[in-house]
């Protein structure tokens, strides 16, 4: 896969570039506007300052590691006079000039902290900031947090010299060192890309075939819960797996009465099977009605299966810690084979020192003996989460060997290009494509030596397309 690279069309990337630049130049002065309002000099601050940011929003805060440090409630700093201001007693435009930075006048709740005790500025910290604080406070949405991405992928990665040659193709490199045993790519990360419904500039359009090509992509559905279900036995589970339909409505359902009382009143369908003739549903699906609350439906399901606490759920949801306990012990009463299952993860964690995936790969954790309280959380959230992931990456490695061993699809011309943790991305001759999509799927839901010996079915979704966008 490293050999063979993905083609780009760079063209496109230096459109959503220069889309991205402008945008961001929008959103910064958005932000230096609303700044200004509370401290006259942060409308010349440099908006992509961790220190000047810091100083404007969490002035005063205390160090959370050393009490007897704290971020000042003032501090001038020099930036570069784009302004060309001119200084009292001053003839000339000077290159720099000083500003001064202090609080807003408010004091904002930091939930994030770096390694080094200060409160973070990074993109997660200001999403859960801008949660908090009312909407007189409010400085901050994700499209500003998007065009920031978009102009970093785009700029950094894509445009650089990880295009290689006169192929225009990027060449990543992969990597087995994550602790769960998936494959990670860097220079360039190409498995770092936006979640398609956030994808405003398209960027997997830019990933194309070579003509006379098409591009397959596959995708393993609800992986992760799937290996969930079959670890734990989990009755519940198998049954909705083995109804079909979308686990994550399910869940849905079950979270709210209102949406229970609308599937019942067939007023929307939990999932539709469409018959040959059929091009919409006689009613919507829940999950397009619904969708906000399919969201924290999802949000729960992979939660609870990476082992995460309520009080990590409350943020992600932005309600009280008592709400989200609420919710978790809902979906645990019909799944008290999970709670149980998680249990033992953590016993044979602190009793053996690992614990197992599917196919018998350990983690380790030595230092669970003499670890403090909150590292043993951590570790304990670890041992539920590696079985779970881990397993997961058993399934997609035997996948690609299942691929990759495939005498068939050698012939057709078909190759691996990326691996994007349950997804694959081949490339081959656009008149075999069909074939080798249906190849393909069956490769991934019987991966195991061409079986499957899971309680549960594969599911595998495959689209031929000519970019990699078009394809999801």
């Amino acid at each position: 896969m490293e050999t063979e690279g993905m083609l780009v069309d760079r063209e496109h990337l230096a459109e959503i570039e220069k889309q991205a630049k402008a945008e961001q130049v929008v959103a910064a002065n958005r932000f230096r506007r609303w700044a200004s309002s509370y401290c006259p000099d942060a409308k010349y601050m440099n908006v992509g300052s961790d220190v000047q940011l810091r100083q404007l929003l969490f002035g005063g805060t205390l160090n959370s590691k050393d009490s007897d440090q704290a971020v000042p409630t003032e501090r001038t700093f020099r930036v570069p006079n784009i302004d060309k201001v001119i200084e009292d007693g001053k003839d000339t435009t000077p290159k720099y000039r000083n500003i001064t930075l202090h609080g807003i006048g408010v004091n904002l709740p930091a939930e994030i902290y770096t390694a080094s005790g200060w409160p973070s500025v990074g993109g997660d910290a200001l999403k859960i900031l801008s949660g908090k604080v009312s909407s007189e406070f409010h400085f901050m949405d994700d499209d500003i947090d998007d065009v920031g991405d978009a102009c970093g992928t785009v700029s950094d990665e894509y445009l650089s010299s990880n295009i290689s040659g006169k192929n225009r193709r990027i060449h990543c490199s992969l990597n087995i060192n994550t602790e769960t045993g998936r494959l990670s790519a860097r220079r360039p990360n190409l498995q770092n890309q936006p979640a398609l419904e956030k994808d405003r500039y398209k960027i997997r359009q830019a990933f194309v075939a070579a003509p006379g090509n098409s591009l397959i992509v596959a995708d393993y559905g609800q992986l992760e819960l799937r290996i969930l279900a079959h670890l734990s036995n989990c009755k519940s589970m198998l049954d909705a797996f083995k109804a079909g339909g979308d686990f994550h409505s399910r869940t849905a359902m079950n979270m709210y009465q209102h949406i229970w009382e609308a599937v019942e009143k067939k007023e929307v369908l939990l999932e539709w099977d469409p018959q040959p003739g059929e091009d919409k549903p006689p009613v919507p699906l829940l999950k397009d009605t619904f969708a906000s609350e399919r969201r924290k439906a999802k949000m729960l399901n992979f939660s609870i299966a990476y082992g995460k606490t309520p009080i990590g759920l409350s943020r992600d949801w932005k309600v009280s810690v008592q709400d989200a306990e609420q919710t978790v012990k809902l979906w645990y009463k019909e799944r008290q084979e999970v709670s149980l299952w998680q249990e033992k993860r953590k016993e044979e964690a602190t009793k053996h020192g690992h614990v197992r995936t599917l196919l018998g790969r350990e983690r380790w954790f030595p230092s669970i003996a003499r670890a403090s309280r909150a590292q043993r959380g951590h570790i304990e959230r670890a041992a539920i989460n590696t079985p779970v992931q881990g397993s997961a990456a058993d399934v997609a490695m035997c996948a690609m060997l299942e691929i990759s061993n495939n005498a068939h699809l050698n012939d057709l011309g078909w190759r691996l290009l990326l691996q994007v943790h349950d997804e694959v991305i081949l490339e081959g001759p656009s008149e075999s494509a069909e074939v080798a999509k249906a190849i393909v799927v069956e490769c991934m839901s019987k991966p195991f030596n061409g079986k499957n010996f899971l309680k549960v079915d594969l599911a595998v979704d495959a689209k031929c397309a000519q970019n990699w966008y078009s394809a999801k």
